[in-house]
């Protein structure tokens, strides 16, 4: 089987960002935060603390307690998507076919048939240009195979630093010391119902026979891991994007109130409708989710007429809230959440009959808020409801969507268009 894919995975991203950026955090265990705060969790980890036995999602209290010197660090995600950017355009040097698969990781088809000399060459240059043109921090795990899961599967045999090739001779046998979890697409529903058929090892999953396999996946799937597993090149599984739009908040402890948690529900939400108009969307559904102190939850949803007005979107939020059941309002918020959900594209959109007018006024309405929002900084222009929260719910990353500063934050290619020009200076008037 020829080797046909490269997965690339930056070991401890945010951290290693932080420690290429500040060379005193240099050997040191980091971990980075979403707000300062004890009680919250640490959405990444340098390697020095994994090391110490530290992991990802550990509260800051019992990090300090498990890791003592560790650094804690707020996150900057606009610097880690421009180190993203970076790290993209250097990869693409060596593999122009690249799909990224999270901020921190992404897959590239190798076009040219690579032996296996090759293409432990073609990764070591790739990771040698990463250090010199981006930094030396950015360390990186690096698996070659013939499909795109194999590939995915050996960047994660070998880390920190590591470089796997999966070739006709390594497979299966390098991946029986595996399990099953470790394919990726194996989540805890399909774990569970391989037990069910008895299949508990690498070996036994390797073993099963096609039709297995679309009978616990329940369809094509199955047949498509199959294939994939045992070397047949097929293409990137259809990707669920866009099917939801939302925005999720630790809130900080001065704010878990209720008055607070509102203001920023209404933040959130402005945050997601700016997202939904610029993603080419009109969304058919708001979900609102709230977490508490005491570990209760609560969550509503409402259906919508297809839209992008965040006045409807402010209005269908405020009858969403009012439904909240009273138990809840002697109960502490602790994260917030809202969802724009149904999805449907622009060019499938029909405006009603009634409301169509109205539906183009509000568009240019809120199109001229976007712009100033782009021009002059988030927040210039916000709904009233979010007000006190204008602060709150920066920019964060999920591991599996790489925001756009230019959309959530500035886009900083206006920069200085409207800055008030200063006048020539007079010349001395002649007497």
């Amino acid at each position: 089987m020829p080797l046909r894919y490269l997965t690339l995975d930056f070991n401890s991203f945010f951290a290693s960002v932080e420690q290429q950026e500040r060379p005193e955090l240099r050997g040191r265990p980091v971990g980075i935060v979403p707000v300062m705060a004890e009680t919250t969790g640490c959405v990444a980890i340098s390697l020095e603390a994994k090391a110490a036995g530290l992991t990802r999602n550990a509260r800051v209290s019992d990090a300090r307690q498990l890791c003592p010197g560790i650094v804690i660090v707020e996150a900057r995600p606009e610097t880690y998507i421009q180190y993203h950017r970076a790290l993209a355009a250097v990869i693409k040097t060596h593999v122009p076919e690249t799909k990224m698969q999270s901020i921190d990781e992404m897959t590239a088809r190798l076009h040219a048939f690579l032996n296996r000399t090759q293409a432990e060459q073609l990764a070591r240059e790739i990771k040698a240009d990463i250090a010199r043109q981006v930094g030396p921090l950015l360390r990186s795990s690096i698996g070659i195979a013939p499909t795109w899961l194999l590939a995915k599967v050996a960047s994660d045999m070998q880390k920190p630093d590591g470089l796997v090739i999966l070739d006709d001779e390594d497979i299966p046998g390098k991946l029986l010391h595996l399990k099953p979890g470790d394919i990726a697409g194996i989540g805890p529903n399909i774990q569970r119902r391989l037990e069910e058929h008895g299949i508990t090892t690498m070996a036994q999953l390797y073993a099963a026979n096609v039709h297995e396999f679309r009978g616990i996946w329940g369809g094509v799937r199955g047949e498509q891991v199959w294939r994939l597993l045992h070397g047949e090149d097929l293409d990137y599984f259809e990707q669920r994007e866009g099917q939801t739009i939302g925005h999720g908040q630790v809130l900080p402890p001065a704010k878990r109130n209720h008055a607070d948690a509102l203001a920023g529900l209404h933040r959130l939400l402005q945050k997601a409708a700016m997202r939904l108009r610029h993603s080419q969307y009109f969304a058919g559904a708001l979900h609102v989710s709230v977490d508490y102190a005491d570990e209760a939850h609560w969550s509503d949803e409402m259906q919508l007429t297809e839209t992008q007005d965040t006045l409807r979107l402010t209005h269908a939020l405020n009858e969403i809230c009012r439904r909240r059941p009273e138990k809840f309002n002697r109960r502490k918020p602790l994260r917030i959440g809202v969802h724009l959900t149904a999805l449907i594209d622009t060019k499938l959109h029909t405006p009603d009959l009634f409301e169509e007018r109205t539906e183009q006024t509000r568009g240019k309405l809120f199109e001229a808020v976007d712009h100033l929002n782009k021009v002059l900084g988030k927040n210039t222009v916000y709904l009233g409801g979010a007000h006190g929260a204008t602060k709150d719910a920066p920019m964060r990353i999920a591991f599996t969507r790489i925001p756009e500063p230019e959309i959530e934050e500035i886009d900083r290619s206006y920069e200085g268009r409207l800055k008030k020009k200063t006048p020539p200076p007079k010349e001395p008037e002649v007497w």
